[in-house]
């Protein structure tokens, strides 16, 4: 039996989120429908996360386990040929048998886009917001989410993790063109953890929060006092770090 790592790159705009559901295309569905027509099996690919409806990935893992003897171009070119269009394969490779795309992760990027006013091309990928931000308090803000910190203010609640620690290695807020772009890298991330994160410091940047009330909700621990969940169509997950 074989282990196959697959690097996936999707437009989220269309799909109701990376796990299988009863109702909605996902991104998983179609991988398995994809390999189950190339390989003759059935195959449930498992991601190293689960990314919500909306939500872009550049730089997305998942494997899975399978009897063929394909080499890995025949297996990138089948899939890509058999995939739908917002979903592409950018690299297969055979890894070892205990290779799990979520638990061997060492450490993941995230980024989120803020285009101010509104847009129309990149609508689907950014969060067209109307009014001016500090980005400068905004930024000030972000350095206390270095570190390790219990992110229970900035986690889904239902249910809420048994585990809230994250350890955050970078963070911060620039300008790329018109955009302001939050970029965040850490160990692990909570169910709608950046969208939280962004919704509360945009709240910053409209002056309605003190620029060090992050390092507050970090202590504080409860989900009412955060910020709104940002729109899923500014996140995408850029890339997912292994050992190997």
């Amino acid at each position: 039996m074989r282990a196959i790592r697959l690097l996936i790159e999707y437009d989220g705009s269309d799909f109701v989120g990376w796990q299988i559901q009863a109702q909605g295309r996902t991104v998983q569905g179609e991988l398995a429908r994809a390999l189950g027509v190339l390989l003759r099996e059935e195959v449930i690919p498992t991601g190293s996360g689960r990314t919500d409806a909306g939500t872009h990935a550049l730089g997305q893992v998942a494997h899975f386990h399978t009897q063929t003897q394909l080499p890995p171009d025949r297996l990138k070119r089948g899939l890509n040929g058999l995939l739908p269009d917002d979903i592409c394969i950018h690299d297969v490779r055979d890894v070892s048998p205990d290779f799990h795309a979520r638990y061997s992760a060492k450490r993941k990027r995230y980024r989120y886009r803020i285009h101010p006013g509104k847009n129309a091309v990149q609508r689907r990928y950014t969060w067209s917001y109307m009014t001016e931000l500090n980005a400068d308090q905004m930024q000030a803000s972000s350095a206390a989410l270095i570190g390790t910190h219990s992110f229970g203010a900035f986690c889904k609640q239902d249910p809420v993790p048994e585990d809230l620690s994250c350890t955050i290695y970078a963070a911060g807020w620039h300008r790329e063109g018109r955009e302001l772009v939050f970029e965040i890298e850490g160990n692990r991330f909570l169910r709608h953890m950046v969208r939280i994160l962004v919704g509360t410091m945009v709240e910053i940047g409209l002056d309605k929060r003190p620029a060090d009330d992050l390092a507050r909700l970090l202590q504080d621990g409860r989900r009412a006092q955060a910020g709104r969940t940002a729109p899923a169509c500014g996140l995408h997950l850029l890339w997912v770090e292994y050992d190997s």
